[in-house]
């Protein structure tokens, strides 16, 4: 690592550490004021912000990436509105900062309590999504954090454009700047530094490939929330309504390909196999999807005339697609398909379809992962869809937070006490 690029992210470091204490200190209506600056700006410069995420398309365009990263990369006007949007939902969120539980009276005296905190210094590093950079900001603000950006190559004048448009939004709002800063290097040494930064970082959010998530969980010393794979299971019951399947499932795969919360593995119960299968399975192939099936799926849908079927190894349970690819297996009953999910899953989110409440029960209970469905596409996992407005990344961890990460996930508790003179005997 060069002096030049050490010395740089030590220098983001502090003016974050020192910015995090104004920003926690915000009032709720300076935060929101600077939200609706930014949402009010997103679209005022929806133009702009296509225009030079054009350039980051083309370029990665020109480096090969595959479809699945152009499309995480693509920022429309759709997308854009979206950003807005939950700029705007956050803003209508309760603040949470400050707020304490219930103080109780303990026989001593004194009366003990505990208060809603920031975490302090945010450090999100993330890949090829530049609306992550609107999102993230947003929730880190809103939640008392500041935050340090540090997005992928391929998005740098995107992001670069977008953190110019949050820091018009807080100083509009009287907040400093530097409580939102973007790391403008391209350099990878920039991430090994930052992810070593113990006395200014507090929390490290990585949202990438697997060979990012791989390489922090080896080098990293801030502590993370973080998620590996999102190898999401949809489980079709014995009790399931087949059409209520078929529309769940085929949104669950096709809405679109590249999220993480996609269905990568479809089990379908053997004693309702051949009513959904042929159906569903139908749309998948007439929207290119490729189907890798275990030896029973074969079976039932070689009957209804299905051909172009791909064998399912022993690889392909244990791999997210982020394509057109799906996995298939037929199980005998729920605790096959509960099994399958505990061996195979990322403990990211996983759905069974059934109008048996006793079967929905024990799905709910016993699969260990951040969200778990009943009758709903698994694509609903998402920090918009769960009303947090956004979210800053998702979580698989057991502690601190689970699931999509939103304002609560990026807060701490700490015990207050009151007291009268009270003196411990």
């Amino acid at each position: 690592m060069s002096k030049e690029i050490q010395d740089m992210m030590q220098d983001i470091g502090k003016r974050a550490r020192s910015a995090s204490r104004a920003i926690a200190r915000a009032s709720g209506e300076q935060k929101n004021q600077a939200l609706l600056h930014i949402a009010k700006l997103v679209r005022q410069k929806a133009d702009e912000i296509q225009k030079v995420n054009l350039v980051d398309v083309e370029r990665a365009k020109e480096k090969g990436q595959d479809a699945a990263f152009i499309d995480r990369l693509t920022m429309t006007i759709k997308t854009i509105e979206a950003m807005a949007l939950g700029l705007e939902q956050i803003v209508s969120l309760e603040d949470p900062i400050g707020k304490v539980t219930a103080l109780k009276k303990q026989a001593s005296g004194i009366e003990l309590g505990q208060m809603r905190v920031p975490l302090g210094v945010i450090g999100i590093i993330y890949e090829s999504r530049p609306n992550v950079t609107i999102d993230a900001a947003a929730l880190c603000l809103k939640s008392g954090n500041a935050v340090i950006l540090r997005g992928g190559s391929e998005a740098i004048d995107s992001n670069t454009l977008l953190a110019q448009i949050i820091q018009e939004g807080l100083a509009a709002a009287g907040l400093p700047k530097d409580a939102v800063q973007v790391v403008t290097t391209t350099d990878r040494s920039a991430v090994g530094e930052m992810i070593t930064m113990t006395q200014y970082i507090d929390v490290i959010v990585p949202r990438g490939g697997k060979s990012l998530i791989a390489r922090l969980m080896a080098e990293a010393r801030v502590p993370m929330i973080k998620h590996l794979d999102g190898i999401c299971h949809t489980y079709i019951d014995a009790d399931a309504d087949v059409a209520m399947a078929v529309k769940v499932c085929d949104n669950a795969k096709t809405q679109r390909y590249a999220p993480c919360n996609a269905m990568e593995t479809l089990l379908v119960n053997k004693s309702i196999a051949s009513k959904v299968l042929p159906e569903l399975c139908k749309i998948y192939q007439d929207k290119g999807v490729e189907l890798r099936v275990d030896a029973l799926t074969r079976s039932t849908l070689e009957a209804s005339g299905f051909n172009h079927l791909v064998d399912a190894t022993e690889e392909d349970w244990q791999t997210e697609y982020l394509a057109p690819i799906l996995s298939i297996k037929t199980v005998a009953d729920i605790d096959e398909a509960m099994n399958h999910i505990e061996r195979y899953g990322s403990k990211h989110t996983d759905a069974i379809i059934t109008n048996n409440q006793a079967q929905a029960d024990r799905f709910l209970r016993e699969v260990d992962s951040a969200s778990v469905m009943v009758n709903a596409s698994t694509r609903f996992a998402d920090g918009f869809e769960y009303g947090l407005g956004a979210e800053i990344g998702i979580s698989n961890d057991k502690l601190h937070a689970r699931g999509p990460v939103g304002l609560d996930g990026l807060t701490s508790l700490k015990y207050i006490v009151m007291g009268h003179g009270e003196i411990r005997g």
